[in-house]
């Protein structure tokens, strides 16, 4: 570990704060390999007091891998890989408050998210983050072998729906272009990990593969439950300055709508990953 940087667990499942680091400054190599190792480990990892320009935060996500354009959400000007995270004092709406994992619906869906907060509430708004890892193993052997040989259809086609009234800013484009669509197994292997983890989502999984929604409801309905059990999970509590990094790859997570008449506004980048498998 590199001198100076300190690693504590926030709960026993996933989650992990993260001190003595500067992202607004380069990492060198020994950080990142720091940083890198808690965000395999911990699958979400947070740093506070972080002061982050637009361009600083691109930096801090392209060590990880390239980052995504958004044709969904209207980025944050002159800076397309930006999403501006926002929920205005009037506004009553907000997106992701509920589980799910970003991005499942693309051929190679988001290895990670960073999200940094500028503005948000003394209290509420708090976040929670699910360890699909612990999902998987502790179902039982035979559960477990069945939904290693099955795949999913994950869809965003709810999307538009969904984001009606929300103040996030929605592309304008966003309406006109056509739901993606992608097939994914059910029990994926994390790349860099070798760790197997279940990978359903409520938004976004539609059905088994070779079955009818109707077929597929009562095993999914288990599942989303199953993956969002009290002791999987792990809540972070914002400041302003806070940065989240999370692993969509075997994490879950949640955005509590706890707060109203107050700001909560930040910038969040997305890193593309790989093809499940």
């Amino acid at each position: 570990m590199s001198t100076g940087i300190s690693i504590k667990p926030i709960a026993g499942s996933c989650g992990a704060e993260i001190a003595g680091v500067d992202l607004s400054m380069p990492l060198d190599d020994a950080t990142f390999q720091t940083v890198q190792q808690a965000f395999l480990d911990h699958l979400v990892i947070f740093f506070r007091d972080q002061t982050l320009s637009p361009d600083q935060l691109k930096t801090f996500g392209r060590r990880f891998g390239e980052l995504r354009v958004s044709d969904q959400y209207q980025p944050l000007d002159g800076h397309p890989e930006i999403l501006e995270i926002v929920k205005e004092p009037d506004a009553t709406d907000i997106v992701g408050n509920l589980w799910h994992c970003d991005e499942s619906f693309m051929e190679k869906p988001a290895l990670g998210s960073i999200l940094y907060l500028i503005d948000c509430p003394e209290y509420g708004g708090d976040t929670m983050f699910a360890n699909q890892y612990a999902a998987f193993e502790s179902l039982s052997p035979g559960m477990q072998e069945m939904l290693s040989s099955m795949r999913a259809i994950y869809s965003d086609g709810s999307l538009q729906q969904r984001n009606k009234g929300r103040s996030l800013k929605v592309h304008p484009n966003a309406a006109s272009r056509p739901s993606y669509e992608a097939v994914h197994p059910v029990v994926r292997t994390h790349v860099q990990t070798g760790r197997k983890s279940l990978f359903v989502h409520r938004p976004y999984t539609i059905r088994f593969e070779g079955m009818t929604v109707e077929e597929s409801q009562p095993l999914l309905r288990f599942l989303y439950a199953h993956a969002a059990r009290p002791e999987f999970t792990c809540r972070f509590r914002w400041d302003k300055g806070s940065v989240a990094l999370w692993d969509n790859r075997c994490a879950q997570h949640y955005a509590l709508n706890d707060y109203a008449g107050v700001r909560r506004y930040g910038h969040r980048v997305t890193i593309i990953g790989d093809k499940p498998k």
